[in-house]
C-alpha cells in the first residue's frame, strides 16, 4: 500500500500539493484525475522521491521513500514521467532493457532478458526490437517506454499520462494491457489520467485532485457522480450507464458561467 499523509510539495514559494493523505490499496489500477494544474503530475513525483516534500510523508509497504535506499525502492517502485528524453541513440529492445538497471547494473542476465521479452511482448513490441527510437511513431515510443517500466518488475508502477501520443485504438489497447499487468502480474499501477473515461473503464480506484488538494478518493463507482465531476472539473458532466459501466459526457459551457447566468 501507497500512504501519504498530510503530504505537501512546493516550487519554490508555490505549493502545488497541499495536505494530501491517501492511501492506494496494493493491487489493481488508481487513477488520478482533475483539471490541470491539480497537483496529480507533482503527486506522483513526490511518491517516487523525484521531489523531496516540504511536509508529510510517503511510504510504500512501510518504507519510508525518504529514508529508503535507492536501489531498494527501484525494485519496490517504478515511475514513467510525462515527458522521456534521450541523448543517445538506442532501439527499442536497448530501451526496455535499461528497465533492469536495478537488478543487473547493466550487466543482463538470462532472467533479465525474459523479463525484456515478456514487457515486450505485454506492449506488442517485439516487431520493432531493432528499430531506433527516433524511427519510431510517437505512441510507439511511449508503449516502448511503459514497456521499460514493467520491465523493471516492480509491485508499484507510476505513470504520468501514458495516453499521450496515442490515438484512440492504441489508447483502448494500452489501457487493456495496464488493467491485465495489475490481473495477471500481481501489478499495484497508479495512473494519472486525463481521459475520465478510461479511469471510469478500466481503474478499480480513482483519486480527484483539484487545486492540489484531494477532492474525493474511492471506488470508481464512488467518485463517477455527477455533482462531484462538476465541481471538480468546473464544467457540467452527466454520468451515463453504458453496457453497465458508469461513463461522463461533458458539455461545453463552465459551470461557473451556469451559475452566474
Amino acid at each position: 500500500m501507497i500512504v501519504t499523509e498530510h503530504l505537501q510539495g512546493a516550487y519554490g514559494d508555490t505549493i502545488v500539493v497541499d495536505d494530501v493523505s491517501i492511501a492506494v490499496p496494493r493491487g489493481g489500477v488508481t487513477a488520478l484525475v482533475g483539471p490541470n494544474g491539480a497537483g496529480k503530475s507533482t503527486l506522483l513525483a513526490l511518491v517516487s522521491r523525484l521531489m523531496g516534500p516540504r511536509a508529510g510523508t510517503v511510504t510504500v509497504d512501510g518504507l519510508d521513500v525518504t529514508t529508503t535506499p535507492s536501489d531498494a525502492l527501484a525494485r519496490r517502485l517504478a515511475i514513467l514521467k510525462q515527458d522521456n528524453h534521450l541523448s543517445v541513440r538506442l532501439t527499442v529492445e536497448e530501451l526496455v532493457a535499461f528497465g533492469r538497471y536495478p537488478h543487473s547494473h547493466g550487466r543482463l542476465t538470462a532472467s533479465d532478458h525474459d523479463h525484456v521479452r515478456r514487457a515486450m511482448g505485454y506492449l506488442d513490441l517485439e516487431p520493432l526490437a531493432g528499430r531506433f527510437l527516433d524511427e519510431l511513431s510517437g505512441g510507439q515510443r511511449q508503449r516502448a517506454f511503459v514497456a521499460m517500466v514493467l520491465a523493471q518488475d516492480t509491485d508499484y508502477i507510476l505513470l504520468d499520462e501514458p495516453l499521450n501520443n496515442l490515438d484512440m485504438a492504441h489508447a483502448v489497447r494500452m489501457m487493456s494491457q495496464l488493467r491485465a499487468a495489475a490481473d495477471d502480474l500481481g501489478r499495484t499501477i497508479v495512473i494519472v489520467l486525463h481521459d475520465l473515461n478510461a479511469a471510469a473503464a478500466y481503474a478499480d480506484h480513482m483519486v480527484a485532485m483539484k487545486d492540489g488538494r484531494v477532492a474525493a478518493a474511492g471506488t470508481v463507482a464512488d467518485l463517477m457522480r455527477e455533482d462531484l465531476l462538476s465541481a471538480v472539473f468546473d464544467l457540467p458532466v452527466r454520468v451515463l450507464d453504458v453496457d453497465g459501466v458508469k461513463l461522463a459526457r461533458y458539455y461545453g459551457v463552465p459551470v461557473a458561467s451556469t451559475t452566474s447566468a
